[in-house]
Parts: C-alpha cells; sequence; structure tokens
C-alpha cells in the first residue's frame, strides 16, 4: 500500500490518467486521475451517463481500462491474474445498482453468500446475517425469496451481501435511489459504522442529502471528466 508522503496516510486507490472507452466511439471516462486514502468516505456523483458507474467497475476489476494505471492497496488491479486477483476481490464488497441478486434464493442466503465462499463457521455466518438484517429493516424478509422483495428491499439485501464480509474497500452505486429518508438514514448508518470500522467506502449517487452536510470529498463527473472537488477526509 502506497503511503502519501505529504500527510503519511496510506492510499487505498490510486487512478492515473484513467480512460475508458467503448466502441463504437463512447468515452465514458476520460484523463482521471484520483487518489482515495485508507479509511476514507469518497462520494462520486454525476449525471446518469457522466461515468461513475464505469468508475465502480474499474475499481473492482469488472472492466479494465483503455489506458491509465489502476492500482488498490498498492497493486496494479488491471495487471492481476488468477489467484492474486482473486485474493484482491475478496477483500472487495460491490453493491450494485442492478442488484445483481439471487432471486430464488432467501434473503438469508443471498446475504450469506460471501462468507461462506470464505469458509466462515455456519454460526458465525448466522449471526452476522441477523445482524445485518436487523440494521437494515429486514428482520422480517430473512427467509422471503429474494426475487418476491421491492426493489427497495432488494437494494438493501445487495447491500448487506456487499459488506457481509467486512471487506476493507466497500463500492456502493445508488444506495438510496429506491428508499424514503429513514431507510436512507439506515444506510447511511450502516456504511458509516463500515468506515469508522477501516473500510474505505466509495459511493456513487444521486442523493445530495447524504453527503450535503459531511465533510468527506466530493469528486463530481461529468462527461467521463472530474470537475470539482470539496471537503476533506474526515
Amino acid at each position: 500500500m502506497k503511503i502519501n508522503s505529504n500527510n503519511g496516510i496510506e492510499t487505498m486507490i490510486e487512478l492515473i490518467k484513467v480512460s475508458k472507452e467503448y466502441p463504437p466511439d463512447v468515452v465514458a471516462l476520460k484523463d482521471l486521475s484520483l487518489s482515495i486514502a485508507s479509511g476514507e468516505m469518497f462520494f462520486v456523483i454525476g449525471m446518469s451517463g457522466a461515468g461513475k458507474t464505469t468508475l465502480l467497475k474499474l475499481l473492482c476489476s469488472m472492466e479494465i481500462p483503455s489506458s491509465g494505471l489502476i492500482e488498490i492497496s498498492g497493486k496494479p488491479i488491471n495487471q492481476l491474474k488468477g489467484s492474486h486477483l482473486a485474493k484482491l476481490r475478496q477483500k472487495i464488497g460491490v453493491a450494485y445498482q442492478d442488484f445483481k441478486l439471487l432471486n430464488d434464493r432467501t434473503t438469508a442466503e443471498n446475504v450469506a453468500i460471501s462468507m461462506e465462499v470464505s469458509y466462515k463457521k455456519p454460526q458465525i455466518i448466522r449471526k452476522r446475517v441477523r445482524d445485518l438484517l436487523d440494521q437494515l429493516g429486514l428482520s422480517d424478509k430473512h427467509n422471503t425469496i429474494t426475487g418476491e422483495l421491492s426493489r427497495g428491499e432488494q437494494q438493501r439485501v445487495t447491500l448487506a451481501r456487499a459488506i457481509a464480509n467486512s471487506p476493507t474497500m466497500i463500492l456502493v452505486d445508488e444506495p438510496t435511489g429506491n428508499l424514503d429518508a429513514i431507510t436512507t438514514e439506515r444506510v447511511m448508518n450502516l456504511l458509516n459504522k463500515c468506515n469508522k470500522g477501516g473500510a474505505t467506502v466509495v459511493i456513487a449517487t444521486h442523493d445530495d442529502s447524504i453527503y450535503r452536510h459531511t465533510s468527506h470529498r466530493v469528486m463530481e463527473l461529468r462527461k467521463g471528466r472530474p470537475h470539482m472537488m470539496t471537503g476533506g477526509i474526515e
């Protein structure tokens, strides 16, 4: 992990002149350079199509950049392969905007998946699942098939699954888009709890209520280019 020589803070995410293009001529990101500290909560804002989701996909290596360098914990992720890439991915939790849930499984089964592949003990998994569902107001949906849940409920299950294994980096795409104010507060309380526990959290959002009164940094993307940064590391 890289150490920032100015303040001694470890750098979790480093992007150097990163661009991403899709054929035939769509420029999703252009010359993006960015450093995010270990343990920082960082917000990415911008209109639909600005490049927010593309950035998150690059950070978890779902996509590879057309040019530029991306380092996570000091490792160039677009050059990692096989077991090295798999090991890094285990440390990253992603809450996708399109959920990617197993709709024929229960809420509890969906949340448990990341812990099961890490060979956690069954009793630890059961306790963690119940705790997360309780914090997100989903205790009564424990045994419900996820395909029968509302979009807002599915969104919260996706978040619970992303953070269940206590990853060191959490990427969240529009976490409050289908939620009311009370449920939004629940979601942000949980993400803040993860952040205070040491996780680096990157949130792509349209919802200014979740960052407006914080001191966290905010980057706006416009047509794939960064245009504004505010705030600072809390």
